[in-house]
């Protein structure tokens, strides 16, 4: 374990062995090597200081995670995906937030804490985890005792996920294509894929199936949860206290995609995990405007050894974008809930069709900074 150090006024500053990861910066997989303690920046858009737009109560998290008191959440500025449709778009491109130290961080972890939240909710953090690794750390010393979340793309190394084993509860990721072209074309990574199932795998080794608690403290496995959840009143309160809840964002138009991405998962973790299916897509003309006039002309296509990998593609890269211009339909969505149960899902979480709506999208205002 690293030593997290405090000068004479008691200020945290960074272990040696993670400041080293900023300044020849590969923590994500688009190995920038910049020197971020040098003030350089990579494809995440952020330099070796913690950047952060808001830090509040979040309520629109699946129950389990925000509860009724609300999810600490933290966003975190900058991005290593940065997709064409992100619905966080001003953070993701550095465009909104404020800088902080380390000491802040922990600080507002404490905050957080004290104004009731079921549990610290880290929004993408990979490019920070150096950073947030002595902040949670030195929390955790004076005091912090809910469940630390990590809510990310999954665009993640595995060397970087192991930094924060032991420290992270529940892990949040998305697992957002399996069309290497598709991820290609929205995300600008076309080995998303493989990249994201190897850390998911990651995610899972380190904090195993699922636990809850039930509102009278009773800690339940998810099968157990699944049930008591059938017989408690609809008010009734589980909380997810460690596990793995895999997100998907089901996308106008790619069905075929999403359906392979279900049965990736629920045939590779069964029960160990939760699938959340999301239908919460909005499309943001301010952030559109933005990214797709640079896409239109370009060919859908990857590298022949990834183009191998996906049974089917999209027909075109303009059809795919011109799709993004809608919501998702509510047929679109329910056939994927019928092909999960058809699969066997037992452990999953749906919305109902109001959640894409941008009302749904906090303002990144600085809030709690």
């Amino acid at each position: 374990m690293e030593t997290i150090k405090q000068d004479n006024s008691g200020t945290l500053s960074l272990p040696e062995n993670l400041e080293k990861l900023l300044t020849d910066c590969t923590l994500c997989p688009r190995n920038c090597h910049v020197n971020r303690m040098a003030g350089q920046i990579g494809y995440c858009l952020q330099t070796g200081t913690l950047r952060a737009a808001r830090a509040a109560l979040h309520y629109w998290e699946e129950p389990c995670i925000s509860g009724t008191a609300g999810s600490g959440a933290v966003f975190f500025g900058g991005c290593s995906m940065r997709c064409v449709f992100c619905q966080n778009h001003d953070i993701a491109a550095g465009e909104a937030g404020r800088e902080i130290s380390v000491e802040r961080l922990k600080e507002i972890f404490l905050e957080l804490q004290e104004k009731g939240a079921n549990n610290i909710n880290l929004v993408t953090p990979t490019h920070f985890v150096p950073l947030i690794v002595p902040a949670l750390r030195a929390a955790k010393r004076e005091g912090l005792r809910i469940p630390i979340v990590y809510n990310t793309s999954s665009y993640e190394k595995v060397s970087t996920l192991q930094l924060l084993d032991g420290l992270v509860d529940i892990y949040l990721p998305d697992l957002k294509y399996e069309s290497a072209e598709l991820s290609g074309l929205l995300s600008n990574a076309p080995d998303y894929f493989e990249t994201a199932a190897a850390a998911i795998a990651e995610m899972v080794r380190q904090v195993g199936e699922p636990v809850f608690a039930a509102p009278d403290g009773t800690q339940l496995l998810a099968a157990q949860m699944n049930d008591a959840c059938e017989e408690a009143d609809e008010d009734a309160e589980f909380l997810m206290k460690k596990g793995v809840i895999v997100r998907h964002l089901a996308l106008p138009g790619q069905e075929a995609d999403s359906k392979r991405v279900l049965s990736y998962l629920l045939k590779t973790y069964g029960e160990r995990i939760y699938i959340s299916l999301m239908n919460q897509y909005t499309p943001i003309p301010s952030v559109l405007e933005k990214t797709l006039p640079k896409l239109t002309q370009k060919k859908l296509a990857a590298p022949e050894p990834l183009r191998e990998k996906s049974a089917a593609q999209p027909e075109s890269a303009q059809a795919c974008l011109t799709g993004l211009q809608r919501r998702l339909t509510e047929d679109e969505y329910e056939a994927l809930i019928d092909f999960a149960i058809e699969n066997g899902i037992e452990n999953g979480f749906i919305q109902d069709q109001e959640t894409a709506q941008e009302s749904f999208i906090p303002a990144f205002d600085g809030e709690g900074i």
